[in-house]
């Protein structure tokens, strides 16, 4: 009997696999961009070619018009960055966050895999972090998304924070990827070389938001553990005071996350409630709509 990683992995690998042969795969490809163009050889040249890729130095030696072909350069690594904070342990009705950023990674990687990108892995959870270098294949990235899925869940009795060790990460991710990072986006402070891996990799960031993310129920008093605070904390959601506190750190959230990521493009965001996959093939369409536009 396959193992629950396994199983996820095959049901999600058969919705990926029908989404990129019947809405994605253009959508994809214009979301995480490659490299550019690369030479590929001379060819002769044909009435309606670009007389801008005339080669005239072989065109002069062979006494008739050549042209430098190109492709586009699609070796493209996907650098996946999982932030797993014990603040994605919060979920309000069904699914916490952390549940829904895993199956959106595992959806990605098995979409980059049908796409024949490289996948990489960084995961990072307080007190450790591990590294998994870029592979191709679909036996490769596979085994990088099970290996993410089997992660247990961190101790909410230990540190409530990660350390991302960008330096590292800037020295082992190649130039041009794109680094896809999933994670709270709690307002804090700008990471080192940030602007500096901007200008170096196409940055894209993921985050789940809970129905209680955007507002909170009302007229009600429960309590609700807190996983940062590791207590449970109550909650008076008729109290004006309460309320407004809410919409504060709502407010400091999005414009945090705006700040990272200025491109609207580079924002993903993707419900608790709402269905990962087509939460991405929403992303995917509007990314590539967005373009079309630009």
């Amino acid at each position: 009997m396959p193992s629950a990683p396994t199983a996820l992995l095959q049901r999600l690998e058969w919705r990926a696999r029908h989404a990129v042969n019947t809405t994605v795969s253009g959508e994809y490809r214009s979301a995480f961009r490659g490299r550019g163009m690369e030479f590929d050889q001379v060819v002769k040249y044909q009435w309606g070619d670009d007389p801008r890729d005339i080669d005239w130095n072989v065109t002069a030696r062979l006494g008739e018009p050549y042209r430098k072909r190109f492709v586009e350069e699609r070796d493209l690594t996907i650098m996946f960055i999982f932030e797993d904070s014990p603040a994605l342990q919060f979920g309000s009705e069904g699914r916490t966050r952390r549940e829904t950023l895993l199956e959106t990674a595992a959806l990605l990687m098995l979409i980059s895999a049908i796409n024949r990108d490289r996948v990489g892995l960084l995961y990072s959870a307080p007190g450790k972090s591990w590294f998994q270098r870029a592979l191709p294949g679909r036996k490769g990235i596979m085994r990088i998304a099970s290996t993410l899925l089997d992660q247990p869940a961190p101790s909410l009795e230990g540190p409530a924070t990660c350390s991302l060790p960008w330096p590292f990460i800037k020295k082992s991710a190649t130039r041009g990827s794109v680094l896809l990072w999933f994670g709270p986006f709690a307002p804090q402070g700008r990471p080192e070389l940030w602007r500096e891996l901007q200008q170096r990799y196409q940055a894209v960031g993921v985050r789940a938001d809970d129905p209680w993310d955007v507002e909170l129920p009302r007229n009600a008093k429960f309590s609700a553990y807190d996983p940062v605070a590791g207590r449970l904390t109550l909650l008076n959601t008729a109290s004006s005071a309460e309320r407004a506190a809410h919409a504060a750190w709502r407010e400091r959230r999005e414009n945090y996350f705006a700040e990272m990521f200025p491109r609207s493009d580079d924002r993903m965001i993707v419900g608790n409630a709402e269905d990962p996959l087509q939460s991405l093939i929403a992303w995917f369409h509007r990314h590539r709509h967005g373009n079309a536009r630009s």
